[in-house]
């Protein structure tokens, strides 16, 4: 890669639909980028390398906020390697949570399955659990 590229491209080097560049520019995730003077946006490499970075941060389910955190220790050569070990500690620990949420939902969900016959009768305990009210989180 050398020299600059229109939003097509830049999608194109850095497997990022041109929506999403544009949208990590209005975000402040790349910084304003040179325009021709016909208007089109103009990438450079470092945007390119940036746009992969981004997508990388996004494929292993990074916010955008901590995405933009890790952006500036990224840039940052005198940074402390603890500030991104802490928000990847923290991202781990938050995957776990979901998981361990996901797991009880999948759980509850193969019982009812179980409880289920399947057959041409109406009741259904499936049904009949999700009409039920309870307490706590989502109820209304």
């Amino acid at each position: 890669m050398n020299g600059q590229y229109n939003v097509g491209a830049a999608a194109r080097l850095s497997n990022v639909s041109a929506k999403m560049v544009r949208h990590y520019e209005s975000l402040g995730l790349l910084p304003t980028v040179s325009r021709t003077d016909s208007g089109y946006r103009q990438y450079s490499d470092k945007e390119i390398h940036t746009l992969r970075f981004i997508r990388r941060a996004r494929d292993l389910g990074f916010s955008m906020a901590e995405i933009g955190e890790l952006l500036k220790l990224w840039q940052n050569r005198r940074r402390p390697s603890a500030s991104v070990r802490r928000i990847a500690s923290e991202h781990v620990a938050a995957l776990d949570a979901k998981m361990a949420e996901m797991a009880a939902m999948r759980k509850t969900l193969q019982h009812l399955i179980h409880c289920c016959s399947g057959d041409e009768r109406p009741d259904c305990p499936i049904l009949d659990e999700l009409a039920q009210e309870h307490g706590g989180q989502g109820s209304s």
